[in-house]
């Protein structure tokens, strides 16, 4: 018995960095390889086919590698992960059922088998949803979630299984029809004796989105019942996911009112970037309780900048009705009060928003300044001493405090 325990040590382990690397290597020359497959079918890896484009999920990817390499018992890593690669399969396979099926038909070898990869998309769509489920630890954050674990299991892979055995009839039957985006034609236009397969497949669509819609709600509920380090969590989980739907909303209004362009470009860009970036610092809990810094200074100079178009706005308008014309006087005049109004609104509505979203910097600003008004009567030294170290406490809450004086000189 005393060998063994060496040996057992020694085990491999599959949940460990050497497999992450494997599989982040697996996944990158995966993610590569769309490129030489995308010019064969004559598209873009940018445009994407079949599934959502590889760039969708490359931020997943790259939080997901960094979570196995650095907490590889954490099951979300390996779930983002996965869903990189199965989106990476999913778009080389459809790149060359394009070419294979439609550019240069019965030219290409293996094309069988592009077409069995192809709808793995429907793989990473299901597995998006298990992260949110999972999110951050790996585990269900009730109990009762089980059983809606259980039926988004149930219904992805039925509509995972509906899709293979399609594919699988049509490559037995010689019946195979793809569309410009290389998927099967009865997936992607169920129409005739396909139709059963529309209405099942958008029955489960329904189902997977109640079921996340219902996980959602219950990592809401987690957070207002959790604290300390898992309500910072969940904290950046919502954060992202509020942050990114603001990127994405700013970036398809600017895109309509100018069209496509650099502004909307990265509107769309931070909207892809921030969830996968949260995700990642929750779950690593790295600069964990920057959150409600984040958010507050966030509020606070977007209430700033909205108050202060609107004043330069409301000035420069003014000055139009009055002298009939636009004035460049008026417009200087316009941008100088919104200069000199920029400090004092940032300290007011700084103080407000932290009174609400940041309430430990609140409570801290507000300890220190009634400490420094009593410095302002004389009082003894170890009244100081003994307000200072509770001063200390309630503001920064360290484990220990010490606190040195001087010697008086004689």
């Amino acid at each position: 018995m005393a060998q063994a325990a060496p040996a057992a040590g020694r085990r491999f382990r599959l949940a460990s960095p050497a497999t992450a690397l494997v599989a982040g290597a697996v996944v990158l020359a995966l993610s590569l390889a769309e490129f030489p497959l995308a010019s064969a079918a004559r598209q873009t890896v940018a445009a994407g086919t079949g599934g959502p484009p590889i760039f969708l999920f490359a931020p997943f990817g790259v939080i997901g590698f960094l979570v196995a390499v650095r907490a590889p018992g954490n099951r979300l890593g390996w779930l983002l992960l996965a869903m990189t690669g199965f989106g990476a399969v999913s778009e080389c396979a459809s790149f060359y059922v394009v070419a294979c099926y439609r550019l240069r038909p019965g030219t290409l070898p293996l094309g069988w088998v592009a077409l069995l990869l192809q709808p793995t998309w429907s793989v990473a769509i299901v597995l998006i949803g298990l992260a949110i489920m999972l999110f951050p630890d790996g585990h269900l954050p009730f109990r009762w979630m089980r059983w809606l674990l259980a039926v988004y299991l149930i219904v992805g892979l039925v509509w995972m299984g509906g899709a293979l055995g399609f594919t699988i009839s049509a490559i037995i039957r010689h019946d195979v029809r793809v569309d410009s985006g290389g998927n099967l034609w009865p997936l992607s236009h169920p129409t005739g004796s396909a139709a059963w397969w529309g209405v099942v497949q958008n029955f489960g669509l329904v189902v997977i989105a109640v079921v996340l819609v219902v996980s959602l709600v219950g990592q809401v509920v987690s957070f207002r019942r959790s604290a300390g380090e898992r309500r910072q969590q969940l904290k950046w989980l919502m954060g992202g996911f509020a942050g990114s739907l603001a990127c994405l909303l700013l970036g398809n209004i600017v895109s309509a009112a100018h069209g496509p362009g650099f502004i909307a470009g990265i509107f769309e860009l931070l909207g892809l970037l921030t969830l996968p970036a949260c995700m990642g610092v929750a779950i690593l809990r790295y600069r964990l309780y920057d959150i409600d810094r984040i958010i507050s200074r966030t509020l606070a100079y977007a209430l700033i900048t909205g108050v202060l178009v609107g004043v330069y706005a409301g000035l420069v308008l003014l000055a139009t009705a009055v002298s009939g014309r636009h004035s460049s006087v008026a417009i200087a005049v316009a941008t100088l009060a919104a200069a000199a109004l920029f400090a004092p609104l940032r300290r007011r509505v700084q103080r407000m928003v932290d009174r609400r979203f940041n309430r430990a910097r609140y409570d801290a600003d507000t300890t220190v300044a009634a400490f420094a008004a009593r410095l302002k009567d004389p009082v003894e030294l170890d009244t100081v001493r003994t307000d200072l170290a509770a001063v200390v406490n309630r503001a920064l809450e360290p484990e220990q405090v010490w606190v040195w004086t001087a010697s008086p000189v004689e």
